[in-house]
């Protein structure tokens, strides 16, 4: 309970993460038919990068802000901008002019992206936070907000009634055992809504441990997992946040290849050294039965 994010919104983290998430709900923008996003662990959605909590890390001027950067002056290819393109806009959303002061959270930059038909479940289990959410979203249908242990979403808030749709979960990762809970969650979720997309955040700090995480996911016999991972610097002597992971269960069938666009560029335009690196791989296809 700890845990606040706001020192550490807008960094490369979140930056691979929601650039993941923008392209997963443009791909269910396809179909007319609604969909929900359930989103576990929700935060307060908005954080201003002008804060105290924010100018004591400065986290986003080494994510965001080079992204914003490198788009100003010209150093994205025309692939990957047109690939990014929701997620300026949802950024640019919660923004006036130019200048970027404030950074959306999971719940808004979802916002930002869903269409008249679409629908949101946040929830959040700090009770400070789950308030100031709700307060944020006060009178959007379109947007439940829950105070809630995002973990009791994954059987009591599935399927929607949508039946189509995604499920986020991503915790902050301050107790034991949240890789594991993170592979238990997915197999109760994945029962109750075997169609929906799962994308599922971790961090990337002992790669013993993001391996075991892998071959958990893998002895779930679940089919169609992908596994993305980006690292902005070489693995460091002591376990900390060098790099950043999203599983992402029934993906999209073009996020291989936009991933493919995507990672080279945020790479790049995010290497702290030499030792930058990224990786895209499937723990488990549709066809992979052994």
């Amino acid at each position: 309970m700890n845990y606040r994010h706001a020192y550490h919104a807008g960094n490369f983290a979140d930056v691979v993460k929601h650039v993941i998430l923008a392209r997963i709900i443009d791909y269910l923008k396809r179909k007319e038919q609604a969909f929900r996003v359930v989103d576990t662990h929700a935060g307060i959605g908005l954080y201003d990068l002008n804060s105290v909590e924010a100018g004591k890390t400065g986290e986003w001027m080494g994510g965001i802000g080079r992204l914003l950067a490198a788009r100003r002056d010209g150093r994205i290819s025309a692939d990957a901008f047109d690939l990014l393109a929701p997620y300026f806009e949802a950024i640019a959303a919660v923004n006036e002019g130019e200048t970027v002061t404030s950074y959306p959270g999971s719940p808004m930059l979802v916002r930002k992206l869903l269409r008249k038909q679409d629908r949101l479940s946040a929830l959040e289990l700090h009770p400070q936070d789950a308030a100031m959410l709700a307060k944020r979203f006060a009178g959007d249908f379109q947007v439940r907000v829950i105070e809630l242990d995002g973990w009791l979403a994954l059987g009591a808030h599935l399927p929607p009634k949508e039946k189509r749709g995604l499920v986020l979960v991503d915790p902050p990762f301050e107790v034991e055992g949240e890789f594991d809970r993170l592979v238990e969650g997915l197999a109760k979720a994945h029962k109750r809504f075997s169609g929906g997309t799962y994308a599922l955040w971790y961090p990337v700090k002992d790669r013993r441990e993001t391996e075991r995480f892998a071959r958990k996911l893998r002895e779930t016999g679940i089919a169609k997992i992908l596994q993305i991972e980006l690292a902005i610097r070489a693995p460091s002597p002591e376990p900390r946040l060098d790099g950043t992971g999203m599983i992402v269960v029934n993906p999209p069938f073009t996020l291989e290849s936009e991933m493919k666009i995507l990672l080279p560029c945020l790479k790049d335009l995010l290497a702290e050294d030499n030792g930058a690196n990224f990786s895209l791989r499937w723990i488990r296809s549709e066809t992979d039965r052994s």
